[in-house]
């Protein structure tokens, strides 16, 4: 745990620069987190709706975000008329 200090913000790191820096590097990390984890799941056969209330988001934008890598994957995304099972 860092120690808050006053010429710190709540990053705990005194360079702007650095916090930025750590801010870019966790967004870089989730999003892999997300690829990975929405691959998983389509590869298991959930549907779009399934990832995006998983994830908190539209089923529009998963899909936006995630079907061009998927296909180019070759992983087989489900139609709205595919049974899971």
């Amino acid at each position: 745990m860092v120690a808050y200090m006053p010429d710190q913000d709540a990053t705990g790191v005194r360079d702007p620069a650095d916090a930025l820096a750590a801010v870019a590097a966790l967004r870089r990390l989730a999003d892999q987190l997300e690829d990975a984890a929405v691959e998983q799941a389509m590869r298991s056969g959930w549907s779009w709706p399934d990832v995006a209330e998983a994830l908190g988001i539209t089923r529009q934008a998963v899909h936006k975000k995630h079907a061009k890598r998927l296909i180019a994957a070759g992983v087989k995304l489900r139609r709205r008329d595919d049974v899971r099972g």
